[in-house]
């Protein structure tokens, strides 16, 4: 299955092992719930879906290499203590806590959370002496004489035998203990996980044009040849930095994460291609409706990988702009909720500003125990800060000016009216835009295929559908409506090719 198949089959897995009876007892009783195995090569992504899991359940994560630990690290440090048993007097060995177990603990108390997953990674590629300790936790969930909590689900990754000499294979007995999911690389489904993350679209327009090269592991004369995603990814992020910089992407810095030499030359003069294109095609212009006539007839005679950077440019311009202001759509929804707390608080207890400040120690208090919990995302951080920093310039601004309980409602109103009022600006000039790239893309690409793909990638894109969805586009539905009447056509034709008619 791809990494998206196998993140839902895992967070299902989590869901029905979590499951409580009317008792408070776990349904699949702890000693019946198997540790999942997720099998895959390196850098597909398994590390990632284990956040995104424990992110939408709203429970804990606690993450461990198993390649870092020793045997005393993962069991606990020996000692002796003494114990009398029916009058005879015996010294025995215990163990101090596992530093694994120990960490889920001290996560449980700071974050306030019970339930959660402990995800071990290289599990398969433990050392000699922690090897039998390790079958033993899969099997009975111990390490030393101390057990994994009640609510804390194991999840466990490694890389097949073909990726790592270190690999040891599990026997039929431990298997049979473990849930299996092997999981392969697939650049379709990995490309939607680059729209929401805002992977440069030099890598993902690259990688439409060239899929084999999305992911590779090769073993060449000069040693092992290696692409894969996270390679992709940690790229994307240096290349974002770099141009923010105005520093130079080059071979020498793509080389250090792309270990291909035919992949890292290829990439290289592609981006340079980008960047002409970029500079040339004038995309600021084009998202504005102010291009010129010669740039549309530049794009209409430009070959299908031209026009398909260019088209990259654009919607990677425009779906920024609409992930940006969704965020602050998000957090001024956020924000009205508290603003109206604020509201009822007052009429029982404390001074408008005292009550602001409040709020704001709350909100850290969130943002601490979701940090603690390993399940804090990017998106939500963003929004915490963005209400904290304007409950603080608002009580700041309340305290300077010495205004009474009704002038600083009112300074509250005020202040989050034009916030509001400028959010709204920005959806009619990013609407704006919309239409004249769907306007651009008419002329230019007329019937082609461009803009069957300019509607796909605004559909699987989470941030532009969302926005489509919420202030419409209708440029969008045209054209969307177009192509489900074209795959109905093609379905249609492919079952009278089957019919021999």
């Amino acid at each position: 299955m791809n990494i998206k198949q196998a993140k839902e089959h895992i967070k299902n897995s989590v869901q029905l092992y979590l499951k409580k009876d009317e008792y408070g007892e776990y349904r699949i009783p702890v000693v019946r719930q198997r540790p999942i195995f997720l099998l895959g090569s390196p850098g597909i992504g398994k590390t990632a879906i284990m956040e995104q899991i424990a992110q939408e359940l709203g429970i804990a994560l606690v993450s461990y290499s198993m390649t870092h630990h020793t045997r005393q690290s993962a069991l606990g440090l020996p000692f002796i203590t003494h114990k009398s048993y029916k009058g005879l007097e015996f010294d025995i060995s215990e163990y101090t806590m596992s530093e694994i177990i120990a960490s889920i603990y001290e996560v449980m108390e700071q974050s306030g959370i019970e339930e959660g997953i402990l995800f071990l990674d290289e599990i398969n590629c433990v050392s000699e002496t922690l090897a039998p300790s390790m079958l033993q936790f899969l099997q009975y969930k111990v390490f030393g004489r101390h057990s994994v909590p009640d609510g804390w689900v194991i999840v466990t990754a490694g890389n097949p035998p073909e990726y790592n000499k270190s690999v040891r294979e599990f026997d039929v007995v431990t298997m049979d203990r473990m849930k299996l999911v092997e999981v392969e690389a697939d650049y379709a489904t990995w490309k939607e996980y680059a729209l929401r993350q805002g992977i440069h679209s030099a890598v993902t327009t690259y990688l439409d044009m060239k899929k084999n090269d999305f992911y590779r592991v090769e073993t060449t004369v000069g040693g092992k040849s290696y692409v894969t995603a996270r390679g992709w990814e940690d790229l994307s992020a240096m290349m974002l930095l770099c141009e923010e910089e105005k520093l130079t992407v080059d071979e020498t810095l793509v080389a250090q994460y792309l270990h291909n030499e035919k992949i890292v030359k290829e990439f290289t003069a592609y981006y340079e291609l980008y960047n002409k294109y970029k500079r040339e095609y004038k995309v600021e212009e084009i998202l504005a409706g102010t291009n010129s006539a010669q740039v549309v007839e530049r794009a209409r005679i430009a070959k299908f990988d031209e026009r398909l950077s260019l088209l990259g440019m654009l919607l990677d311009k425009l779906e920024s702009e609409m992930k940006e202001n969704l965020e602050k759509s998000d957090y001024l929804a956020d924000l009205m909720k508290v603003l109206k707390a604020v509201r009822t608080l007052h009429e029982k207890e404390g001074t408008v500003w005292e009550l602001l400040e409040r709020q704001i120690a709350n909100r850290e208090k969130v943002i601490e125990s979701m940090t603690n919990a390993g399940t804090l995302a990017g998106e939500d951080k963003r929004r915490h800060r963005a209400v904290i920093h304007f409950l603080e310039a608002a009580g700041k601004k309340i305290r300077l000016e010495g205004a009474e309980d009704r002038a600083a409602f009112a300074l509250l109103k005020s202040e989050f009216d034009a916030q509001v009022a400028a959010m709204k600006r920005e959806n009619s000039r990013i609407q704006s835009r919309l239409h004249h790239l769907f306007a651009f893309s008419e002329k230019a690409f007329m019937d082609g295929n461009e803009v069957l793909v300019l509607v796909t990638e605004l559909t699987v894109n989470v941030y532009s559908a969302r926005f489509i969805g919420q202030y419409g586009s209708e440029d969008y539905y045209r054209h969307n409506e177009d192509l489900m009447l074209h795959e109905r056509q093609d379905d249609i034709m492919k079952v009278i090719e089957e019919l021999e008619l």
